[in-house]
């Protein structure tokens, strides 16, 4: 499988509600760091990620984490 691309490296920070949300797995989506499709074609597929409670989350948008799909700060590294 190719390599995702950087889509930042910064993660998004934000509150989430409790729900189902589709994290962008490859670094193409414009709705970072969320899905909208943009894998199609690709042999990515966004991660199902189940949100129980409602606070401030850190997602990964530089597709490194090895802690899917929450920020681990590696992209301080890159």
């Amino acid at each position: 499988m190719a390599d995702a691309k950087i889509a930042d490296k910064r993660p998004w920070v934000g509150t989430l509600e409790a729900g189902t949300y589709w994290w962008c797995r490859c670094g193409r989506s414009a709705n970072q760091p969320w899905c909208d499709g943009s894998h199609a074609g690709t042999d990515f597929v966004p991660m199902e990620v189940e949100i129980t409670e409602e606070r401030v989350y850190a997602m990964c948008q530089c597709k490194v984490t090895e802690n899917s799909p929450f920020c681990d700060g590696t992209h301080s590294k890159l």
